[in-house]
């Protein structure tokens, strides 16, 4: 089984979570989340497979996040809204984001990536 990683190499979570995968010999298949965001499809796909909230999804930390004011926007915002304005920005997209086609994990804890990735 080879993973989907949506990651930026320069966060810091994102290379917790690439060690992770090497120290527990993990396939996976990287792809840079602002060169290649993921399409609204693929984002709608992920959030319901996730079965976390869409706003789950959003890197409510980031400089982006901020800037455009995204927490008045997606606060009465449809999923489909959501995913629009996700897919738009890989910036806005929290990580990294991890899947095997059916399951998703959204940002890295190691007990969760143990408990999903390991199992």
């Amino acid at each position: 089984m080879t993973l989907t990683f949506y990651w930026y190499p320069n966060c810091g979570t994102c290379k917790k979570a690439k060690k992770w995968f090497e120290d527990n010999n993990v396939d996976y298949e990287s792809v840079h989340i602002v060169e290649e965001p993921p399409s609204k499809k693929t984002l709608l796909d992920l959030i319901e497979k996730s079965g976390l909230e869409a706003k789950k999804f959003f890197n409510t930390s980031g400089k982006k996040y901020r800037e455009l004011n995204m927490k008045d926007k997606i606060k009465d915002a449809s999923v489909q809204e959501m995913a629009e304005y996700l897919a738009s920005d890989g910036m806005l997209i929290k990580r990294p984001i991890v899947t095997d086609g059916e399951k998703v994990t959204v940002g890295f804890k190691e007990d969760m990536f143990n408990e999903t990735w390991l199992s």
